[in-house]
């Protein structure tokens, strides 16, 4: 492939990963039935579209030199907002989210009790030590990841769920922990902050965050049970707000087939390959 091609390549797969496909991808709902393979699909081409960005000056420099003026000034543009843009997002979303867990810990450590020995077990009868309980607010419960992984209820939830109900939602909060959703969520913020905020796509996030419960739901419906999970859903719900509903109807569904989650993951290590690719290209065009 010539220099200024490989270039205005680089940097319209670039544009098309981070500004056309999180308009296009949230439409794909039958990925909400997958949501393992869909957020691998999601994680792979926000991470490739923005390692195309940060390619595009290296290839420009590389592969045209100042031949092409205009498509070096572009790609300079496009690699240097991105790096800028990615450096100040991962500073203030980690610094922020790190000081109002810090802060939201100690408060539930002065003001929390811990979950009765009777009630904090799991759907195999072992109790759990790290569930606290708030007196006040509406029913809610949430885990605060980091050190000292631990789950939080409202008084007012505990008074809506029954016993295995209980279990399913600490089945779901457990799930978010195991799978460290919350540096999952963290990547896609940076990423979606490092987009220009006229050019960002709210869509795209709320997208992710119900694929990340859903996955969180299918790990507790093994755990205990799609039809406590359901109930549980609905009883801590005070109304049937559009990702509850989607939530419980995910539920009534079976997962996708077997090959189209393989189809998906394989279309997401597609995707993740082609910046890839440009580096192997690069690298060999260097020596």
């Amino acid at each position: 492939m010539g220099g200024p091609l490989l270039t205005a390549a680089v940097v319209a797969l670039a544009l098309v990963l981070v500004l056309l496909a999180p308009r296009v991808l949230p439409s794909w709902t039958a990925l909400r039935r997958m949501p393992g393979p869909g957020l691998l699909l999601w994680q792979s081409i926000s991470v490739a579209g923005a390692l195309c960005a940060l390619l595009a000056a290296p290839t420009a420099v590389l592969t045209t030199g100042l031949s092409q003026p205009l498509l070096l000034g572009l790609a300079l543009v496009v690699s240097g907002v991105m790096l800028v843009r990615l450096l100040t997002a991962g500073h203030r979303v980690g610094t922020d989210l790190r000081r109002r867990r810090a802060q939201h810990r100690e408060l539930i450590d002065l003001v929390g009790d811990h979950l009765d020995d009777t009630l904090a077990r799991d759907a195999a009868g072992i109790a759990r030590p790290d569930v606290t309980v708030l007196a006040l607010g509406n029913p809610s419960a949430y885990c605060l990841p980091g050190r000292g992984n631990r789950i939080i209820l409202t008084r007012a939830a505990l008074d809506r769920l029954g016993t295995v109900e209980l279990r399913a939602v600490l089945a779901h909060e457990q799930g978010h922990l195991d799978a460290r959703h919350d540096l999952l969520l963290e990547l896609f913020t940076v990423l979606h902050e490092a987009v220009p905020s006229g050019l960002r796509v709210p869509a795209a996030l709320t997208e992710v965050q119900l694929l990340t419960e859903a996955l969180a739901d299918r790990i507790a419906e093994q755990r205990t049970g799609h039809t406590d999970l359901a109930r549980a859903l609905v009883a801590m719900a005070p109304a049937a707000t559009p990702e509850i509903t989607a939530r419980v109807r995910l539920l009534s569904r079976p997962p996708a087939p077997r090959h189209t989650r393989i189809g998906v993951t394989l279309l997401a290590a597609g995707v993740l390959a082609l910046p890839v690719a440009t580096t192997v290209t690069l690298l060999t065009l260097s020596w």
